[in-house]
């Protein structure tokens, strides 16, 4: 039997993260995101309902502009204010007990040491319970604001973040062996010292002479998620992620992707099944067709469909106020992500699309609306066409999730396709049966491999 779909709750420290314009609905309470009590109360919940995790989007800056300037972003909220996931991180642990906890961090916005160190703190914290969401920052904002001229082209930062992991791996798998952390009060031995060794990593971006600071956690590297769709971001998580973020437009085009990422992990030498898919879905559930139908109408007078553009038009990195909404996405040149254009082509498979395409498909793309039989046989699509998880995309907090939680979920359960309880220990033993990554991931080679290098 297969087994059951993984499901994440996708969240921001914000009040505006995708379905922009929903936050204005009575019952959203996604203005208090300034209110730790409101992150624990949604963590809590989430638990309750068996999700396996939180899953923290981030961003380190403003999208680019739109029409101009930046006043849309303020105007709507969108994704500013926007607050720091990882700073809460550990108040949420200490309220829960399974509910895996997911932290986007760009490799742009922390050094990889002090990253590590603070990765590795929280997962002790936790019990091993964390994930990180490995991010290269599309916007050029965010790159001025870390002190450059603007944004890296797309490649070149991918090589960025292949030299950012390779530090960390160095520092979690690496510095410390097993066992190297002794607290013998009789001998007053706190550490074996010939048990931790120094990576001296000397990289283009990067000189880290180590050790770790911080003793090896439950899974010593955190469960590694990506979401880059874009060919040099499929070979990025062929390489490295356990689990990706996808947004496919249909379950055809998933299969394709997950099919394609799979057959890159095998050319890396790891198994093909790895990585578990993430779908982005949102839903709309009624206990009728017509019920469910009336509210996909009223969430549709909410969302504001240029704040929709703006947003897509950030990852872009390119102004799509200024264009005709019938150009063709053909003649738009961008070093943002290429993901969105490739979803874009995905999702109007026939024509070159136009921005209109994006303004209007943007909106609704990953919808599901019906009943909770009907979502749950929609939600079966998705996993036969290889998708492992789905990352629920909220339209109002907490009320999307205890919607799901209520109606949608106790079906599931019944087909197979939702967990009733957790599996003990880590996460990642949760979702891979494993504390540690597998020998066959790159960061494995380091076990053991400073041991002989001089101190």
């Amino acid at each position: 039997m297969p087994e059951p779909l993984r499901f994440s709750a996708f969240v921001m420290n914000t009040t505006s993260h995708i379905l922009h314009g929903a936050w204005r609905d009575p019952t959203a309470r996604q203005t208090d995101f300034n209110s730790l009590e409101h992150w624990i109360d949604l963590a809590k919940r989430l638990e309750e309902a068996r999700f396996d995790f939180i899953f923290f989007a981030d961003v380190v800056g403003l999208y680019d502009d739109y029409r101009g300037d930046w006043r849309k972003f303020v105007d709507t909220g969108l994704q500013i204010p926007s607050n720091d996931p990882l700073v809460i991180a550990s108040a949420l642990a200490s309220h829960t007990n399974d509910l895996g906890i997911a932290i986007t961090s760009s490799i742009l916005q922390e050094h990889p040491f002090d990253f590590a160190r603070k990765v590795s703190t929280l997962d002790h914290a936790s019990k091993g319970r964390v994930a990180w969401n490995i991010v290269t920052s599309l916007s050029s904002n965010a790159w001025r604001n870390f002190g450059y001229d603007g944004i890296t082209a797309h490649d070149d930062r991918y090589a960025w973040a292949e030299e950012y992991v390779d530090v960390v791996y160095k520092l979690w798998e690496g510095s410390w062996d097993e066992d190297a952390l002794v607290q013998d009060k009789a001998s007053g031995i706190h550490a074996d010292f010939d048990r931790i060794h120094k990576i001296h990593h000397d990289g283009q971006r990067y000189r880290v002479e180590g050790p770790h600071l911080v003793a090896p956690s439950p899974q010593r590297t955190p469960v590694l998620f990506q979401a880059g769709s874009s060919p040099t971001g499929r070979r990025f998580a062929a390489r490295n992620a356990e689990a990706q973020f996808i947004q496919s437009p249909t379950p055809d085009a998933a299969r394709a992707l997950i099919d394609d990422t799979r057959r890159l992990t095998g050319a890396a030498g790891r198994d093909r099944d790895d990585i578990t898919f993430f779908q982005g879905l949102s839903f709309v559930v009624g206990s009728t067709e017509a019920e469910a139908d009336r509210k996909a109408r009223e969430l549709d007078e909410l969302i504001d469909p240029n704040t929709i553009i703006a947003h897509s038009a950030g990852g872009l990195g390119t102004d799509l106020g200024f264009y005709d909404l019938d150009t063709p996405v053909g003649d738009i040149t961008t070093e943002g992500t290429q993901s969105t254009l490739i979803w874009l082509r995905e999702a109007v498979p026939d024509r070159e699309p136009t921005v209109r395409d994006l303004a209007e498909l943007r909106s609704r793309s990953g919808r599901i609306v019906g009943t909770p039989e009907q979502i749950a046989d929609r939600l079966a699509e998705w996993r036969d066409a290889g998708v492992g998880g789905i990352n629920v995309i909220n339209a109002t907090i907490p009320g999307s999730y205890v919607e799901f939680a209520d109606h949608v979920l106790p079906v599931l359960r019944r087909r197979g396709l939702a967990q009733g309880e957790y599996s003990p220990g880590t996460t990642r033993r949760k979702l891979t049966g494993r504390d540690r990554l597998p020998d066959t991931h790159p960061a494995a080679r380091y076990r053991g491999a400073f041991a002989e290098v001089a101190v």
